[in-house]
């Protein structure tokens, strides 16, 4: 499938109906692939290069997510096709496990949140099957032997899909080290998604995503967290798009 460059990355230029159809066909490939969905927050990390850059290099797909990348491709002239959003994809992704007949399996989020995302959508999409969640205490990535329980949890239970939820760049490191190990067909690190569905966090109304104003929403829920990603690092992504569009012309 080809890709087009964008900034500092390259990625598959895909709508929201051909994102779950390649998801599909990973799934029935089964070959631990895993997607990334890069966001503002994504673009600026990987300008600093680090082992990000390395999860990058050797995803399966990369689906951008939000309104400011689509507008900087469409200034480029190179415009993106569609904002696919984890917390947009990720409902899409049950729904299709659902008809299909995948099994799922949660990491992430706060004690008991995987859990109740896990009733609310099974209640919403009957057949779906979520094989098993859990919330790994902070500080896990650096216990081995915690590292262990959670791969002999996943591997025992054999989803077909892996959902990550522990922020950027921890989700993506933990999938890219662990996808041979695990033999998960498809993985995706989808943030604040499990937060999202289980109700535990609001999601920005759809006018103020639609308009790119959701990072402002979020600004809202959790200032003390988000307000220096926000407002001091994702700031630089100006500077970025500039970079990269002289690039082009150069």
């Amino acid at each position: 499938m080809p890709r087009i460059q964008f900034m500092n990355i390259e990625i598959d230029n895909l709508t929201m109906d051909g994102a779950l159809e390649e998801i599909n066909r990973l799934i029935e490939e089964n070959k631990q692939a895993y997607v990334v969905t890069p966001n503002v927050d994504h673009i600026v990390q990987l300008e600093s290069g680090g082992s990000l850059c390395e999860v990058y290099k050797h995803a399966n797909l990369i689906l951008t997510d939000g309104k400011p990348l689509l507008w900087i491709a469409k200034w480029y002239g190179t415009p993106i096709k569609e904002k696919i959003s984890g917390s947009d994809l990720f409902p899409q992704l049950c729904k299709m496990a659902a008809e299909k007949g995948h099994k799922m399996f949660f990491l992430g989020a706060a004690e008991g949140v995987a859990a109740k995302a896990a009733k609310r959508l099974e209640k919403r999409y009957p057949g779906l099957q979520i094989a098993g969640t859990y919330s790994p205490p902070y500080g896990f990535e650096k216990d081995s032997s915690e590292i262990e329980k959670i791969q002999q949890m996943i591997i025992e239970k054999s989803p077909q899909i892996l959902i990550v939820s522990l922020g950027c760049p921890k989700q993506e490191l933990f999938i890219y080290h662990n996808r041979k190990i695990l033999n998960v067909p498809i993985s995706l690190g989808l943030g604040a998604s499990l937060d999202f569905e289980a109700g535990n966090i609001k999601r920005a109304p759809k006018w103020m995503s639609d308009y790119g104003l959701e990072w402002f929403y979020r600004i809202t829920q959790d200032p003390k967290r988000l307000i220096k990603r926000y407002l001091v690092d994702d700031i630089k992504i100006f500077r970025l798009a500039w970079r990269y569009k002289n690039k082009k012309i150069l």
